[in-house]
């Protein structure tokens, strides 16, 4: 288990929280002076009132919820967002409404999970080939259904 330093940015701002203990991701919750609505086919950045503080080697995922995509069409629009280990600015969430109702997001709600994962920088290098693979370039859906 590692540590992340978590700030409250603003009054009423809470802690990501794992409902259970085999839980990936860590519930992130809404923090709005007013209840926000979503009309299908809209999206909208939600803010959470918290900063984190990640070890370098570690990235925040924000992930949907799948209760909220299953009844309201509510999903994370970058999914997964990236939460860098340098990044110390508020944890917004961009919600999109995918469902064919208008969905309301009230103070409070659990919008998002964030699940915490090792990263590996790479060292990238320019090359004049590539070794040679059964799959080649083939891409989308070219090893079957």
């Amino acid at each position: 288990m590692i540590e992340v330093n978590v700030l409250a940015l603003r009054a009423g701002a809470g802690l990501p929280v794992y409902q259970t203990e085999g839980s990936a991701g860590a519930d992130v919750k809404a923090l709005l002076d007013e209840p926000v609505v979503i009309e299908p086919g809209e999206r909208t950045l939600i803010p959470t009132g918290i900063a984190l503080e990640l070890p370098i080697g570690y990235e925040a995922q924000v992930r949907p919820r799948s209760g909220l995509a299953a009844k309201s069409g509510l999903t994370v629009l970058n999914t997964p967002g990236t939460i860098d280990s340098d990044y110390r600015g508020e944890i917004t969430v961009i919600l999109i409404n995918h469902g064919s109702e208008p969905a309301i997001v009230q103070n409070g709600d659990r919008i998002a999970q964030l699940v915490i994962a090792p990263v590996v920088q790479a060292s990238f290098s320019l090359t004049h080939e590539l070794n040679s693979t059964e799959r080649g370039s083939g891409g989308f859906g070219s090893t079957g259904v």
